[in-house]
C-alpha cells in the first residue's frame, strides 16, 4: 500500500481526527448551551449527529495514534471501505445538520429578532468539522485502490 498523506494510520489522519473531534465536540457543547434547542427538530438532529461523529472521530484518532507509534498501517480492504464509508456517511450528515441549523438560526432571527449566537457558532463550528471529514473521506477512497494489488 502506498502511503497516502491523510489516508487512515498515518499522522496527518490523527490531524484531521483531532479537528473533527475538537469542532464536533464544540459545536455540541455550544448547542446544548441553551435548554431550547429541543423544541426544534433541526437543533435535535445537529445533536444526535455531533454526538455521532465525536466518538467516530476519537475512536479513530486512538487508532491513528497506535498505527503511527507502532508503525504499521492498516492493510485491511474492509477496514479501509468502513472508514470511507463511515467517513463519507457522516460528513453529509454533519453538512445537512450545519445547513439546516444556518437556515433555522436565520429564520428564527429574522421572526424573533432575538440573534441565537451559540447556534450560529454550532453550525459554523459543525461546517468545519464536515469539511475535515470530507477530506478525510476522499483521502481514503483515495488510497483504497492501492489495496487491490
Amino acid at each position: 500500500m502506498e502511503n497516502v498523506p491523510g489516508s487512515f494510520g498515518t499522522s496527518a489522519s490523527f490531524a484531521l481526527r483531532f479537528g473533527q473531534t475538537i469542532f464536533s465536540a464544540a459545536s455540541l457543547i455550544f448547542m446544548c448551551f441553551d435548554y431550547d434547542f429541543y423544541d426544534f427538530t433541526t437543533f435535535c438532529y445537529l445533536a444526535t449527529v455531533m454526538a455521532i461523529v465525536t466518538p467516530w472521530s476519537i475512536l479513530l484518532a486512538l487508532t491513528d495514534t497506535y498505527s503511527v507509534l507502532v508503525k504499521l498501517l492498516p492493510q485491511e480492504l474492509r477496514v479501509l471501505s468502513i472508514v470511507f464509508a463511515g467517513d463519507f456517511v457522516l460528513s453529509f450528515l454533519s453538512l445537512g445538520g450545519a445547513c439546516a441549523v444556518a437556515s433555522a438560526t436565520e429564520l428564527l432571527a429574522s421572526a424573533d429578532g432575538k440573534i441565537c449566537i451559540q447556534y450560529q457558532v454550532s453550525a459554523a463550528l459543525a461546517l468545519l468539522c464536515w469539511f475535515l471529514l470530507l477530506a478525510s473521506a476522499l483521502f481514503n477512497f483515495w488510497s483504497l485502490p492501492s489495496l487491490y494489488y
